[in-house]
């Protein structure tokens, strides 16, 4: 998406599993990434960081609120039991060779104990291999069906359902490298029109500069939103509901129709505001 807005953006490279110590001081507990950070305020969630790509880029095309119904049901179904549904298909033995080839041994075992936790506690319902495969089948012959006569899944440019559908297939077939894409043209066609752009102007930040710019900014400034929300400036704790729901604890300085902003203060970042979209995450009161 990043490489379709032509944005400039920088870089930071961390771990594929907790602990992540140079990253939890600006997002705190949430385990997952991507995380985008822009000075003191940071977008956990795809949903938050395209919303924030859409408004820099000037296409509200990018962000479920600037799509129709139809896209935003692709949307949620492309983004969670799709998605897993390609991870789950993948599962090979070239895919466990690179796994071998990524990892020493150790990290290897705390890599996969890590994902097998994230199993056990989710509450996304479970599929077997053979039902994975049975949806990514039905999946591409969907795409298939819709770009036998456009170049994108909803029409002559792409918007989130794109980037949204992209992802799964992605690690599909440039990590996995599956064959399943062998009786697709028109989604091979579209994945290369997707690709084709790259990543768009990105350079490579450290850790220590990332987290020094959130201690020179300041948050900006809260929505102008009427907000009569009980928990607002009381201690909270924001999670995921589906998966990976380790807790963020902060102020809730905001409850917008589109997520929540939490107040978190250490010294390593100083003073943020961390982003939540409302779906998919729940809040608590401590």
């Amino acid at each position: 998406m990043l490489g379709h807005t032509g944005l400039d953006w920088c870089s930071v490279t961390t771990a594929e599993m907790p602990p992540r110590p140079m990253l939890a001081p600006l997002a705190g507990g949430y385990r997952k990434i991507p995380v985008a950070q822009i000075g003191a305020d940071v977008f956990c969630d795809t949903r938050t960081i395209t919303r924030e790509i859409a408004r820099l880029a000037g296409r509200p095309e990018l962000c479920l609120e600037g799509v129709d119904d139809a896209v935003k049901a692709f949307v949620a179904e492309a983004d969670l039991t799709l998605f897993l549904a390609c991870i789950l298909s993948s599962t090979s033995l070239k895919m466990n060779v690179k796994l071998f080839r990524a990892f020493s041994l150790l990290n290897l075992l705390r890599f996969l104990r890590d994902r097998i936790h994230i199993g056990r506690t989710a509450s996304v319902p479970r599929m077997g291999l053979r039902e994975a495969r049975g949806r990514v089948r039905d999946h591409l012959l969907d795409l298939e069906q819709r770009l036998a006569s456009r170049p994108y899944l909803f029409g002559e440019a792409p918007n989130i359902g794109d980037f949204s559908a992209y992802h799964g297939l992605w690690f599909m077939r440039e990590v996995a490298e599956s064959a399943v894409f062998q009786d697709h043209p028109a989604v091979l066609r579209w994945m290369d029109r997707m690709a084709a752009p790259g990543h768009g102007n990105g350079v490579e930040m450290s850790p220590e500069r990332a987290l020094k710019l959130a201690r020179q900014a300041e948050p900006r400034p809260l929505p102008d939103h009427p907000d009569n929300d009980p928990l607002l400036e009381r201690e909270v704790l924001v999670a995921p509901s589906d998966y990976g729901q380790v807790p963020t604890q902060g102020i809730l300085k905001a409850a917008l129709p589109t997520g929540y902003i939490l107040a978190c203060r250490n010294p390593a970042a100083g003073a943020v505001h961390v982003h939540f979209p409302r779906e998919g995450f729940t809040v608590s009161a401590i």
